[in-house]
């Protein structure tokens, strides 16, 4: 069936405010189509117009593919996705730039935001999309998106990997395998760091699932994409403002709520903004083994992101590093291979100089020790060495 005559049927189902059910649609097909049209015909119309009312349209399918991570469209016929093989493009398309905007706003809608020419960026959560029913939206239409409208698509998966199943995967070696669990079983206050798509979340998340089960976990995310197998994990998850501009509840304010909720071990799932002046607050009320995650190109440039950001919420470079350094104690950096593999590429401990500025030494790169060990062990009870 072509694509002119599902935009009839659409067009015709939409003014008479019929349903989909298969009678109606093999009704207006018929009636679009001026002929004959036989039931094959029908069902192809009927899943086309469905895919165009309902679901996520032509990417439904691919929500659906084992591995997939992210779906984007920057065209109609240009539609990629990203997994664990890495980013290449599939054999899925669009009626025309017209259906990518139409996806674009029924999706926007779905997710109780608002995205037209006044407001033309959305990001939001799509209930009941995909297979595990959590999909994070973000779309931008022209002509912010100078090539046409773009849809993002994020699908968040319930955390599969322990920290054995990262070691399997190549994420890290028996070193590293050692290391990390110490981290853990220390109670060292850890950021993880790297861009976006590194595998931030899914290391965070395995080493949360290695947390005795006797400690209770307070997470305050933005997005709701932490879900470690560990008895006693409690979230609170951001709210943005509705169409009017009111009701938002940010990560500042979620950070003091899961202050009073008794946590053994507080963790921001990502920190982006003025509420990492909450976070280090909070690690320094002795709550041993805090964690979260942050935006960094690399382990030693982790104070200088801390000072961008507690810049937003009034903290002085000075109060920053002071408060870092009792604060943090580990950075583990993510990062992408060339071959697309997920792996820690560094891990760094902070250090405070007679200036009290702090900086981040790394111990450990590229799958060894470096000769500041010693750094790294010295965090650990009675100075031993990883478990």
């Amino acid at each position: 069936m072509n694509s002119e005559l599902v935009e009839r049927v659409r067009h015709r189902l939409a003014g008479a405010g019929a349903g989909t059910d298969p009678a109606t649609v093999a009704d207006a097909v018929r009636a679009e189509a001026g002929r004959p049209v036989g039931h094959t015909e029908a069902l192809d119309a009927l899943r086309l117009i469905r895919q165009e009312l309902a679901g996520a349209g032509p990417l439904e399918p691919l929500l659906a593919l084992p591995g997939v991570t992210d779906v984007l469209v920057t065209g109609p016929d240009d539609v990629w996705v990203d997994g664990a093989d890495g980013l290449r493009r599939v054999e899925a398309h669009f009626s025309g730039e017209e259906g990518v905007r139409r996806l674009a706003q029924r999706l926007a809608l779905a997710a109780g935001r608002r995205l037209d020419d006044a407001q033309p960026y959305v990001d939001g959560w799509l209930p009941g999309l995909g297979p595990h029913g959590r999909v994070r939206l973000h779309a931008v239409l022209p002509p912010i998106a100078a090539d046409g409208t773009c849809i993002s698509l994020r699908i968040l998966r319930p955390a599969v990997h322990d920290l054995a199943a990262l070691r399997d995967l190549g994420a890290f070696g028996a070193e590293g395998a050692e290391l990390v669990e110490s981290v853990v079983a220390a109670r060292l206050a850890f950021l993880v760091t790297g861009g976006t798509g590194v595998g931030k979340s899914t290391l965070l998340a395995a080493m949360l699932g290695a947390v005795s089960p006797a400690e209770r976990i307070v997470c305050v995310e933005d997005a709701a994409e932490l879900q470690p197998a560990h008895p006693q994990f409690v979230r609170l998850t951001a709210r943005p403002p509705n169409v009017e501009g009111a009701g938002e509840v940010g990560l500042r304010d979620l950070v003091r709520q899961a202050l009073r909720m008794r946590p053994d071990r507080l963790v921001v799932g990502e920190v982006r903004g003025q509420e990492v002046c909450e976070l280090l607050n909070a690690l320094n009320t002795g709550h041993d083994g805090s964690a979260g995650t942050l935006h960094a190109n690399s382990t030693a440039e982790v104070p200088a992101r801390l000072e961008a950001l507690a810049a937003l919420g009034g903290l002085s470079r000075a109060a920053l590093h002071s408060q870092l350094a009792a604060a943090v104690q580990v950075v583990l950096h993510m990062r992408r291979s060339s071959s697309g593999q997920r792996e820690l590429a560094e891990v760094g401990v902070l250090s405070r100089s007679d200036n009290g500025d702090v900086r981040v030494l790394p111990v450990w790169q590229d799958g060894g020790w470096t000769k500041r060990r010693v750094l790294f062990s010295a965090l650990l009870p009675r100075g031993g060495e990883p478990c």
